[in-house]
């Protein structure tokens, strides 16, 4: 039930925020928030993270619904029955969905968060893709942290 509570959530927040973007900025527009370190932008995305694969909206949308089903299916064997794999579940579907949802509606998908310093520039990005990249890292970390309990048990127990 969290998982799908939080995935919905996700989608909400994710899809309010680009409607609202596409209803406030012109195409193109971007707005200094916190001058030399965030914008906001009205970007279109046809394409997966930075561009990849513009213009392969069929594509990204099969990808993101075999992603799906296969997060569904066999998430047991890659997640464990713990808080945090639930919560990394449920926002990776709710970015999934969220990101899917403007591809199938417009053919892209609205970004708005834009962060720079000086010269380097990140890519543009949305709730969605935030979602997404916090469940990957947080999977890396509480993998990274399982092993290292494992590691540090096998330890004592060969003593």
């Amino acid at each position: 039930m969290l998982v799908l509570l939080l995935g919905l959530v996700v989608l909400l927040l994710d899809q309010l925020t680009k409607q609202a973007i596409r209803s406030a900025f012109i195409y193109g527009e971007s707005r200094p928030v916190i001058d030399g370190l965030f914008n906001l932008v009205y970007v279109r995305n046809p394409g997966a993270a930075w561009g990849i694969l513009g213009g392969q909206g069929i594509v990204l949308i099969l990808i993101s619904v075999v992603v799906l089903v296969l997060l569904v299916i066999y998430r047991r064997s890659f997640l464990q029955e713990q808080f945090a794999h639930r919560i990394l579940l449920g926002l990776m579907i709710g970015g999934i969905v969220g990101n899917l949802v403007d591809r199938i509606r417009f053919g892209w998908v609205t970004d708005f968060l834009d962060f720079h310093v000086g010269a380097h520039h990140w890519p543009s990005f949305n709730i969605a893709d935030s979602a997404i990249c916090i469940a990957v890292g947080l999977y890396i970390i509480t993998n990274l942290f399982e092993k290292k309990r494992g590691a540090g048990s096998g330890e004592q127990e060969d003593a």
